[in-house]
């Protein structure tokens, strides 16, 4: 999918950004971070989901992004999250094929298969790969 879909923002949580650095320690402390800013208002049931998808983002933007690396969390408002990771890199990430034995290649499959909607969002600055959840 290409393109965003327009966010409400909600009124309880606002949106939260963090730089993310650019090392092994990245997807764990993005999913802190998931953790300590997401909306209990409106997404709690979707927060397992959250954290699996945002460190696979997280991961790709590591190892075939450039820096910088941010995460911005928004809440639609009704019951959905939304997560967006930014790298300096304009390459959209590639589905992979991945088989059985093979150690990476599934994170775009996972977030095509359990989020709501994704896409990713290209410029001369980078891309912005997002999904939502709900």
């Amino acid at each position: 999918m290409i393109g965003c879909p327009e966010i409400l923002v909600c009124d309880v949580t606002p949106a939260a950004e963090l730089n993310v650095p650019l090392d092994t320690t990245a997807p764990s402390i993005a999913r802190a971070f998931l953790r300590r800013t997401y909306c209990d208002a409106h997404h709690a049931r979707v927060l397992d989901e959250a954290e699996l998808l945002v460190s696979e983002l997280i991961t790709n933007g590591v190892k075939h992004g450039a820096p910088p690396i941010t995460l911005r969390v928004t809440c639609d408002g009704t019951s959905g999250l939304r997560v967006a990771v930014r790298d300096g890199s304009p390459r959209a990430p590639q589905a992979r094929d991945a088989g059985p034995e093979d150690d990476s290649g599934r994170g775009i499959a996972l977030v095509d298969m359990l989020s709501t909607s994704w896409g990713v969002e290209t410029s001369d600055l980078g891309k912005t790969t997002w999904f939502t959840l709900t």
